[in-house]
């Protein structure tokens, strides 16, 4: 079997591969082994581009070692799997085991082609205990009733939104300001912000705010402008899901938020602060090279008052002479809105779990040794260092039966992209009983998302929330895609110009509009994530 006129023998017990980066099945039900007689595993791994060789990852030969067998791995770029995965499924070359390649839908599409390993839990002890103490995650990747593809959980430190509102807390303490609670306090503060040169540079080149893009071929998406909404009382998840489709739940009745009061009363404010002079004229369309400029300034002196981001890493690097300025609050209330009724976006199961970490073929020669390894990976000797490095190598200290410290050797590896460890694309899982000391992105996503406790707690993350678990069918999928297209090319313009020049207040125009998103089959996306949340949740 050859691709492209390029085929490697691997044995005359294996197939064929196909080029270099070839990723033909092996699987031919046969027992392919070694010249030591040890059993073939043969791992694909998609990689980040910033991580090493596996054959310089000391945890990956340890785990040869403990499975007793012969892993060969095969290490394929994003850019390369992207291009390669379609037909690598179309002809059913699917690799023994799969990190981070196939996601549950995949899967769920092409069934006979992988194995069941929802059926494999009585070898797969790791995996089961993992489901029992998380069973979100579980069910997050359970389609009809079936576990093909595993997920993965990173620390307890990472059950945070990747959504937070970022301040600057120099300027307010220079100008006698507290934090804002409300929206009329949030006006205050933006106009002094703009008004009276806080950054101290007698200059009046300060701006209050800065709210990133309105993407084109979505309502929302990662630190949009529209996790105002939040403050109305209606929660987000834009780190992935519906949400970004403007799906929300409300006491488990699913709506779309592009046709509520509230996201009118979003669009007027956004009016406002532009009228006003609080935030760009052009925020709506300015690209992310110019609003990140924005953000960082010179690198030393601050220029933005507020934004909407993962933390203060949105204006440099950590400790860095701007970052060390800004800290996350609580989103103040929205006018009429009470401090009770106003929440947070919800992203923190997304953020902690993945759902396309591992796959096995259903045609694997060597089905146990392939179990062996998925369950030691699953483990927390591997799980942690798949996570952060290799113990011996120095990457990673145990100071506990359950407790670690990341080592500076850790930080000066990300630091020049070479991170010798697979960091969130690990296949594995780490417990709460586990404690992790000194990892610089958790610990500050950790601190970023503290602020929002009161905010989470009032309300429910199931009724008031989609979970990342509830999925629609494929059919629904392309149906709601299809809508999309269509929905978003009329709608995203409309929007953009009442933030930028007005025009929502006017109750014809809305009216118009509200017409015009049923007209795109709104509410037909609507029935079909009812349905979808109707069969996860209730």
């Amino acid at each position: 079997m050859t691709r492209k006129g390029t085929a490697i023998k691997v044995g005359a017990s294996l197939c064929a591969l196909a080029m270099l980066s070839s990723l033909a099945a092996c699987g031919n039900g046969k027992a392919t082994t070694d010249a030591n007689g040890k059993p073939i595993v043969t791992v694909l791994v998609v990689k980040n581009s910033n991580q090493t060789k596996m054959s310089d990852m000391k945890w990956a030969k340890d785990l040869e070692a403990d499975c007793d067998c012969s892993i060969q791995w095969k290490e394929v770029s994003d850019d390369q799997w992207g291009q390669q995965k379609n037909a690598s499924l179309a002809a059913g070359e699917i690799s023994d085991l799969n990190i981070r390649a196939f996601n549950p839908d995949d899967a769920s599409r092409n069934a006979s082609a992988f194995e069941q390993l929802g059926d494999d839990l009585d070898k797969l002890p790791n995996v089961k205990k993992f489901f029992e103490e998380q069973p979100t995650a579980k069910k997050f990747v359970t389609v009809d009733g079936k576990v093909t593809v595993l997920p993965s959980s990173r620390t307890e430190g990472f059950l945070a939104s990747g959504q937070h509102f970022m301040i600057n807390k120099t300027w307010l303490d220079k100008l006698g300001l507290d934090v804002p609670k409300t929206w009329d306090d949030l006006r205050k503060v933006m106009e002094a912000f703009k008004t009276q040169d806080p950054n101290g540079n007698g200059e009046a080149d300060e701006i209050a705010f800065n709210p990133r893009e309105q993407s084109t071929g979505k309502i929302g998406d990662w630190w949009s402008p529209w996790l105002m909404m939040n403050a109305t009382g209606i929660a987000t998840h834009f780190n992935s899901g519906p949400s970004q489709q403007g799906i929300y739940v409300k006491n488990g009745k699913v709506g779309n938020w592009m046709q509520t009061e509230q996201f009118r009363q979003v669009i007027k404010f956004y009016n406002e602060m532009i009228q006003k002079g609080w935030a760009p004229s052009d925020f709506v369309t300015v690209k992310d090279d110019k609003y990140n400029a924005r953000n960082q300034s010179d690198g030393k002196t601050a220029k933005v008052g507020m934004v909407f981001g993962w933390d203060e890493s949105a204006f440099g690097a950590y400790d860095s002479e701007l970052a060390k300025q800004y800290i996350s609050i609580p989103i103040p209330s929205a006018d009429g809105v009470s401090a009770s009724d106003t929440v947070w976006d919800g992203s923190r199961d997304a953020n902690r779990y993945e759902d396309y970490h591992m796959a096995m073929s259903a045609n694997a020669a060597n089905k146990d040794a392939c179990l062996k390894v998925i369950d030691l990976l699953y483990s927390e000797k591997y799980s942690i260092q798949q996570l952060y490095g290799s113990i011996d190598d120095g990457y990673l200290e145990q100071t506990g039966e359950h407790s670690y410290k990341v080592t500076d050797k850790f930080h000066e590896a990300q630091d020049s992209s070479k991170v010798p460890a697979f960091e969130d694309r690990l296949a594995g899982w780490i417990p709460d009983s586990v404690t992790v000391e000194g990892d610089r992105g958790m610990d500050h996503v950790a601190s970023a998302d503290a602020p929002y406790e009161e905010q989470y707690a009032n309300y429910d993350h199931e009724k008031d929330l989609m979970p990342i678990y509830v999925r629609v069918s494929e059919t629904d999928q392309n149906t709601v895609a299809n809508n999309n297209t269509a929905l978003f090319n009329y709608a995203i313009p409309v929007v953009s110009k009442w933030v930028a020049q007005g025009g929502a207040e006017d109750d014809s125009q809305w009216n118009t509009f509200q017409e015009n998103l049923k007209k795109y089959n709104i509410e037909q996306n609507t029935e079909i994530w009812q349905k979808a949340y109707d069969k996860y949740v209730k």
